[in-house]
């Protein structure tokens, strides 16, 4: 590991989150909020600051984990409670869940979410500002929120529409119902089920892999994505054309033409530029 950093909450000095880069250039953003992770606004805000920083200066991927035991069980329940007679508390909760995630979703690089044990409500809505996610056969995953007679505010009903579409999404928010891991696998909602031993060194495989690769091309390709699916189709084939346009300017372009020519495919040695 090359570099450590931890936050900490001003109030009570536990550390809530930490940021690791390794050697292979993967960053690990774990959550350490004991016992089960709650998303406290405090967790959310150092998540939102800590997924800032990997925005200015980015390794060549990231990996949100919760730990083996458990991913994220959801926002802070002390938090929430009374808060039907608080609408400002309400948006203090609401405002530092959209600066996580949306932070999470700005990072130019791929973050992957390595999920153990649960990731409910507020846990899920983390894991789906991520690009991929992973999890262990152990996990159980759910937008738990209507069974406490609220609804997710997160971003779980916009980003989990978009991924399995709106009668699945409204079928798992409107009943609270939690997927085990195959059933996730199986509508979309997560790309790969792991052994609950194998599942960081699979995540770390995962991103060792995309840190290897043309980190510009990457990020091109992963914002015309983003940004295309909420546009026209005929706006997201202009976005996607000014990427095509731009990715011909790096030196990893100029890298992967020649070694295709000289080698074939799948042999380029890509420099992140």
């Amino acid at each position: 590991m090359t570099e450590n950093t931890t936050f900490r909450d001003n109030t009570t000095g536990q550390h809530f989150v930490t940021l690791e880069l390794l050697q292979n250039n993967t960053a690990i953003i774990k959550l350490n909020r004991p016992k089960v992770n709650a998303l406290s606004i405090e967790l959310l805000l150092e998540l939102a600051q800590t997924a800032k920083q990997l925005t200015e200066s980015p390794p060549g991927a990231v990996i949100l984990w919760g730990g083996e035991r458990i991913f994220a069980s959801g926002a802070d329940i002390d938090e929430l409670t009374n808060m039907t007679a608080q609408r400002g508390k309400a948006r203090e909760v609401a405002e530092a869940f959209y600066e996580a995630t949306h932070q999470l979703s700005l990072i130019p690089r791929i973050t992957i979410a390595a999920i153990s044990g649960y990731a409910l409500g507020g846990g899920l809505e983390l894991a789906l500002a991520c690009d991929f996610r992973i999890a262990a056969e152990n996990a159980k995953l759910g937008l738990v929120e209507i069974l406490l007679g609220i609804i997710p505010g997160g971003g779980g009903t916009q980003r989990l529409a978009r991924l399995i579409g709106t009668c699945r999404a409204k079928e798992l928010i409107l009943s609270g119902r939690q997927l085990s891991a195959s059933e996730a696998l199986e509508i979309g909602l997560i790309n790969q089920v792991t052994r609950k031993d194998d599942l960081f060194e699979k995540a770390l495989e995962m991103g060792s892999g995309f840190a290897k690769g043309p980190l510009v091309a990457q990020y091109l390709a992963k914002k015309a994505i983003d940004e295309g699916i909420d546009t026209t189709l005929q706006e997201g084939l202009m976005l996607e054309r000014q990427a095509f346009e731009t990715v011909f300017s790096t030196k990893d372009a100029q890298i992967g033409l020649e070694s295709f020519l000289q080698n074939g495919p799948g042999k380029a040695n890509f420099i992140g530029q």
